[in-house]
């Protein structure tokens, strides 16, 4: 493969991207730095056909990024691959307001082909090439000029690696016949609104103090403003101020701006400063939450009940015993909250549906619904079938498993 050296004038940006517009993928990786700053300061880019690669500096004077972000957005033809590219591809929504397309991130492939949950860079290409990524680069100052010859290396190796790695990985995912399964994983991945902060919804990140509406409208409106703050002067949100003291405040609201030095986490400086009269004015301001957006304390709203655990227990049970079965990740199937939905009585779920339905979904209502039971065979633990009607439980009432009662 061909080792470009670092890139830093537009018309180098220009030739390599017209070459990579004819790829059948490019690999892509970014290093970045925002420990000081609300968006991400885009260092380098890395980019590799598995022919060529090179690394791209953005930083250099006058360099013009617009045919490497066009390849990235508008190129239909060439497969963008990532390995846990969510902050990749945030940056290039906030440069385009579009994400990659069509994409592929080979963690979330992984998961398909093997019960690695989450597996690392550094594991994903110790698995597939036997080879020991050197670490040493990791975390140094990406911003930093010049650039070192050992920061480079480590940084196209990022691409260079997963160039090699992707076609076996195409070629495992074809004879497994898992390729399919990954669709709509990857269509979410190319959703923009995955990568964009909804002022509606940022509260949600923060851990509610109590379930009052009044408290938690405060909260909402805190959570909005803190974000757009922070925002504006490109500062992490924490600067503003950290979770806790954002839900201390939303939860015993200051009377007046002078009672601000009093509250744990904020200086003295608050008692008259502007940014505490602006916040002063978000609290007075705020509404009670509306009920319809109250939090349950099943998300999906469902009655669980104790019968209704035990069962979600054995769902869980489930997942691992077929996780191990198929030799696929666990998450990839499906979720905690899912599988009580389902044993809450539930049925409009992801996991009843496409292909996760013939693979797990169709034997966890069959499980549900009294038709699966649990078997030791020489010392494993397996699924076997029941023939005919279940018998019903004396026991059990129907409402503590989240079904209504029969009138």
């Amino acid at each position: 493969m061909k080792i470009h050296p670092l890139i830093t004038d537009s018309k180098a940006v220009a030739e390599i991207c017209e070459r990579f517009s004819t790829a059948d993928f490019v690999c892509v990786d970014t290093e970045f730095m925002r420990e000081n700053t609300y968006w991400p300061i885009l260092c380098l880019v890395q980019i590799s056909d598995g022919k060529e690669a090179a690394a791209i500096d953005p930083l250099a004077e006058g360099i013009d990024l617009t045919p490497l972000l066009d390849l990235m957005t508008d190129n239909e033809d060439v497969l963008k691959i990532f390995h846990a590219g969510g902050q990749d591809v945030e940056i290039i929504v906030n440069l385009t307001g579009k994400t990659p397309h069509p994409i592929f991130d080979t963690q979330i492939a992984m998961m398909a082909i093997s019960q690695s949950e989450q597996i690392g860079y550094a594991n994903l290409v110790d698995a597939w090439l036997g080879i020991t990524v050197d670490k040493g680069a990791r975390f140094t100052d990406w911003s930093r000029r010049p650039l070192t010859d050992r920061q480079i290396e480590y940084a196209i190796g990022d691409v260079t690696y997963l160039a090699e790695i992707f076609p076996k990985m195409l070629d495992k995912l074809v004879e497994t016949g898992r390729g399919g399964w990954l669709d709509i994983e990857m269509e979410k991945l190319a959703t923009v609104s995955n990568y964009q902060t909804d002022l509606e919804t940022i509260w949600k990140r923060v851990r509610a103090p109590s379930r009052n509406a009044q408290v938690l409208g405060r909260l909402k409106a805190l959570a909005a403003w803190r974000e757009t703050e922070a925002q504006h002067k490109d500062i992490p949100r924490g600067r503003i101020m950290r979770d806790e003291t954002l839900a201390d405040i939303a939860g015993n609201p200051p009377k007046q701006q002078g009672d601000l030095a009093k509250v744990r986490g904020l200086s003295s400086a608050w008692k008259q400063n502007d940014i505490g009269q602006r916040m002063m004015k978000v609290i007075a301001d705020a509404e009670p939450l509306p009920s319809d957006e109250m939090p349950v304390k099943n998300k999906r709203g469902a009655p669980l009940g104790k019968e209704g655990a035990l069962v979600a227990d054995l769902l869980k049970l489930l997942l691992k015993i077929r996780s191990r079965e198929i030799d696929i990740a666990s998450r990839l199937l499906t979720k905690a909250d899912e599988l009580e939905a389902l044993a809450a009585g539930l049925r409009d779920l992801p996991i009843l549906t496409t292909w996760r339905f013939d693979v797990f979904g169709k034997d966890a209502l069959e499980l549900v619904e009294g038709r699966m039971a649990f078997a030791v065979e020489k010392g494993r633990l397996k699924m076997t079938r029941i023939e005919g009607e279940p018998e019903p439980t004396k026991d059990a009432k129907p409402e503590e498993v989240g079904e209504p009662a029969a009138e």
